[in-house]
C-alpha cells in the first residue's frame, strides 16, 4: 500500500473543457487502470458496461461481475446496459472468419460506442471513452476511429482519445488486476475469437479453455 500511495500520476483533463465522462468498459482488468488514473485526476465518470460481443452467457456475467465488484469498491456509478447478443450475432453475419482486429471488430466497436454516445446524449454526459484502448492486442486508431465516428452525430460530444497505455498504464494494469486478483479473461470476447483462440491452443498442445477458472495473482 505504502507504494501506491506514492505513485505520482499525470494530471489529467477532459478534452474541450469536458465536464462529465461515460467510459465504456468491456472488463474489469482493462478498466481497472482507466479507472484509478480519472479517480486520481477528480474526473467525474460514470461506467457504462455494454458488451453484447462476449460469449458466452457465463462468460458475459462473471466479466460484469467483475467490474461492479471494482466500480462499488471506489463509489463509480455503474451502468448495465442490454446484452442484446442477437443482435450482435445478426451484424456479424458474413464476418465470422474475419482476423483479429478486422472489420468485425470495427463493427463490434461500432456498435458499442454508438450505444454509448447515445446514452451519454440522452443523460447529460458530454465525453465519452473506452477502457479497450489499453490492452496492447486492440489497435488503437481502428478503436479511435470508431469512437470518433460514435460522437460525431451529437455535436456537443467529444471522444476522448487518451493513451492510457502510455507513461506505465499497462504495466500497472496488470498490477492492478493481480492486486484485486481479477477474473483471467483467455480471449477477447466473441464467439469467434473463442472459437480461434481454442484452435490455437489445440494446434499448439495445449487444452481448451475453461471458463470462470483462471485469476489474475493466483501464482503468488
Amino acid at each position: 500500500m505504502d507504494s501506491e500511495k506514492k505513485l505520482v500520476r499525470e494530471k489529467l483533463v477532459l478534452p474541450n473543457e469536458g465536464k462529465k465522462l461515460l467510459l465504456h468498459s468491456c472488463c474489469a482488468p482493462c478498466a481497472g487502470e482507466v479507472m484509478e488514473a480519472l479517480i486520481a485526476s477528480d474526473i467525474e465518470f460514470t461506467i457504462y458496461f455494454y458488451n453484447p460481443n462476449i460469449h458466452p452467457r457465463k462468460e458475459y456475467d462473471i466479466r460484469k461481475d467483475e467490474n461492479i465488484r471494482f466500480a462499488e469498491k471506489h463509489n463509480i456509478p455503474f451502468i448495465d446496459a442490454d446484452y442484446d447478443v442477437d443482435h450482435w450475432f445478426e451484424l456479424a453475419k458474413g464476418m465470422e472468419n474475419e482476423p483479429e482486429r478486422g472489420a468485425r471488430c470495427t463493427m463490434c466497436f461500432d456498435m458499442r460506442f454508438e450505444k454509448t454516445a447515445e446514452y451519454a446524449a440522452a443523460n447529460g454526459f458530454d465525453v465519452i471513452s473506452s477502457s479497450l484502448g489499453i490492452s496492447r492486442w486492440k489497435n488503437m486508431n481502428q478503436i479511435n476511429d470508431c469512437g470518433a465516428r460514435a460522437v460525431s452525430r451529437y455535436p456537443d460530444m467529444d471522444y476522448w482519445t487518451f493513451n492510457w497505455r502510455k507513461k506505465g498504464g499497462s504495466s500497472r494494469m496488470l498490477e492492478i488486476s493481480k492486486r484485486e486478483r481479477f477474473y483471467m479473461q483467455e480471449y477477447c470476447g466473441c464467439a469467434y475469437s473463442l472459437r480461434d483462440t481454442n484452435k490455437w491452443r489445440m494446434a499448439t498442445g495445449r487444452s481448451k479453455i475453461e471458463l470462470g477458472t483462471q485469476y489474475y495473482g493466483e501464482e503468488d
